[in-house]
């Protein structure tokens, strides 16, 4: 079995999470408005007066959530594929996965409103 190495390896690694990008993206309806709400919010924080330090959270708390639905939509599609039948397990999966996604977005929504209200008020 010739494993690749090196530069090669990294190569088809990139090339393996373009597919994912592009399959959350002509699959998952819920990436796409997250996608779509964090370049909006990137946008925002770069033209906010804010520190670098918080105009980071502000950038990372978003994207966070685009990564984490990544991860949802992985766990969904496994689940999925293991099959169709209702199971406690594969709801209990699913669920968890979901609640990752919207903790998340808490968190996010946490940062950007503690960041607002310390310049704004």
């Amino acid at each position: 079995m010739n494993q690749a190495t090196g530069l090669t390896r990294i190569i088809k690694a990139a090339g393996y999470s373009r597919q994912g990008l592009r399959a959350a993206w002509q699959n998952e309806a819920a990436f796409r408005q997250e996608t779509i709400l964090t370049i909006v919010a990137i946008i925002l924080a770069v033209c906010l007066d804010v520190s670098v330090i918080e105009r980071i959270l502000l950038i990372v708390s978003v994207a966070q959530i685009v990564i984490v639905e990544i991860i949802n939509s992985a766990i969904e599609a496994v689940v999925d594929r293991i099959g169709t039948e209702r199971h406690e397990l594969s709801g209990r999966a699913k669920d968890m996965g979901s609640a990752a996604v919207l903790l998340t977005m808490f968190l996010a929504l946490f940062v950007w409103l503690s960041i607002l209200y310390s310049h704004f008020f």
